[in-house]
């Protein structure tokens, strides 16, 4: 068999090599020349999986290692036999630690308490209920918006949009990007949305650039009706709007869920599901080898220090998400390169800490946020 891999997806090199020829490639570089004789595909969102890529191919199946496929063309590729398959919730982990980092650099550097603050997640999925937990485990008022969800298991644990709007302090989206249906994902976050809300809110955009629409929300922040905007997913990536990236109080090139982890969990899911595709054996394959950071003993004095500040000293330990920040200000045209050389970053189950002055209660959050905790 012949595989054409994304070259950016990490720890799958000899993997597939025992059972054909495997061809590594920018995702970009991918075209119907190079897949016309190929069995598989593993992508990831730079590739457009599409009647133009594939028509008159030999591809039978697709795997992306990543939680979206707005890039697989799902429904022609049903028409023309070929399977596909994604990763849901390989990162999603990585996604809820990045939120947690820019809500604490967030409150460190604008002197807010989460306690006292109202999040609304929109979209409840992988992602989004992992959200919704670590914000609840540090004390934060939850409103979850779900409308699919809701139909199906019923109306508790769900608010409207609505709801949403006239309540929230922060919002955050976590939905796929949808173009049509009830369901509509595409600009929800538009110039009627903001004006609706009944406060001026703190925007959080980690799910699909799409989702949002640029001008009203860099309207927003000009006028205050957006206090802060933390922006990962940037609508015509990698051509980001340089205005929205100056307006913003946290921006990144599309990696919320770039934890070694994660990727670790979307290579692996992908490698499997070609091997139950193809009858490889592997089916149950798995990464080796992710690299740790340099130190995994994070070691905390409480002493004098509020709960909110000891959480924010352990989750920016392991993220220092200002960094990311920073490098995308000072270096916008390199967004892509950014992405593919991201530096490690691991979930905090890879993280002891060693606690000392700290309240039962403060054991308690960080425990139930994943850490080890040591005494």
């Amino acid at each position: 068999m012949k595989t054409i891999i994304d070259d950016k997806i990490p720890y799958i090199k000899g993997a597939l090599e025992p059972f054909g020829e495997v061809v590594y490639l920018p995702g970009k570089d991918v075209t119907p020349e190079i897949v016309k004789d190929a069995d598989a595909i593993i992508t990831r969102t730079r590739t457009k999986c599409n009647k133009e890529l594939l028509e008159g191919s030999t591809v039978s199946m697709i795997a992306t290692a990543t939680i979206g496929y707005d890039h697989i063309d799902t429904a022609w590729c049903e028409t023309a036999g070929i399977e596909w398959t994604n990763a849901p919730g390989c990162n999603s982990w990585s996604v809820a630690q990045y939120i947690m980092a820019a809500l604490h650099t967030l409150v460190n550097e604008r002197d807010l308490k989460l306690s006292e603050m109202t999040i609304g997640v929109i979209g409840a999925g992988n992602v989004g209920s992992k959200v919704a937990r670590f914000c609840e485990t540090i004390g934060m008022t939850v409103l979850v918006n779900d409308p699919p969800r809701q139909r199906a298991e019923g109306d508790d644990g769900f608010v409207s949009l609505e709801a949403i709007k006239q309540n929230a302090d922060i919002v955050s989206v976590h939905t796929p990007l949808t173009y049509q249906g009830i369901d509509q994902t595409y600009h929800l976050i538009d110039g009627q949305f903001i004006d609706q809300c009944a406060n001026n809110i703190y925007f959080i955009n980690s799910a699909r650039g799409e989702i949002m629409e640029t001008a009203p929300v860099i309207r927003a922040l000009k006028t205050g009706k957006i206090k802060e905007a933390i922006i990962d997913c940037w609508e015509n990536e990698p051509d980001i709007d340089l205005e929205l990236l100056k307006r913003a109080f946290i921006t990144t090139p599309h990696i919320a869920g770039y934890s070694r982890d994660g990727k670790a969990k979307g290579t692996s899911m992908s490698v499997q599901a070609i091997s139950r595709k193809f009858g490889l054996g592997i089916d149950n394959w798995e990464c080796k080898n992710v690299e740790l950071p340099e130190k995994t003993e994070i070691e905390i004095d409480g002493t004098g220090k509020t709960q909110q500040q000891i959480i924010a000293e352990a989750v920016l330990a392991t993220y220092p998400i200002r960094e990311d920040s920073n490098r995308l200000k000072n270096s916008p045209s390199t967004f892509e390169k950014q992405r593919g050389d991201y530096p490690i970053r691991r979930e905090f189950p890879v993280y002891s800490l060693v606690l000392t002055n700290v309240p039962e209660k403060g054991w308690v959050v960080l425990e139930k946020l994943g850490f080890k905790l040591k005494q």
